[in-house]
């Protein structure tokens, strides 16, 4: 089992840069595929963003595909979300998430465990 917790969210403006961390503690942290997720007032949660158990492969929604980035040092048992170019589209709930899988996944089925989440607001 893994506990996470993120941190590093806040309110921006427009054009901003956020970077938001993952700490994790529990099982060994290395061995899970790890994932960011993001919930807005009224809407489903969805997929960010996601990194394989070296950080060597990653994927990215769409929507934020080129301002995004996703990495993580396993050493310090961490994952990273730096989030360039905010636009208040982004502004929800941003979750971290791990997983038992071998794969890179996007859905959040396929998540074992959460973070309890940080807020990001983006104003224009």
């Amino acid at each position: 089992q893994v506990h996470l917790v993120e941190s590093g969210g806040g309110l921006v403006q427009a054009g901003s840069s956020l970077r938001l961390s993952c700490a994790a503690s529990g099982r060994t942290f290395s061995s899970y595929i790890m994932g960011w997720f993001r919930q807005a007032p009224g809407k489903e949660r969805e997929f960010v963003a996601a990194s394989s158990r070296s950080g060597g492969s990653t994927r990215y929604a769409d929507s934020v595909k080129g301002r995004f980035t996703i990495s993580r040092d396993n050493a310090k048992n961490t994952q990273y979300l730096q989030m360039n170019s905010l636009n208040p589209e982004d502004t929800a709930v941003y979750y971290c998430a791990a997983s038992t899988s071998t794969i890179v996944l996007m859905s959040t089925w396929q998540y074992d465990y959460w973070g309890q989440g940080t807020q990001v607001t983006v104003s224009s």
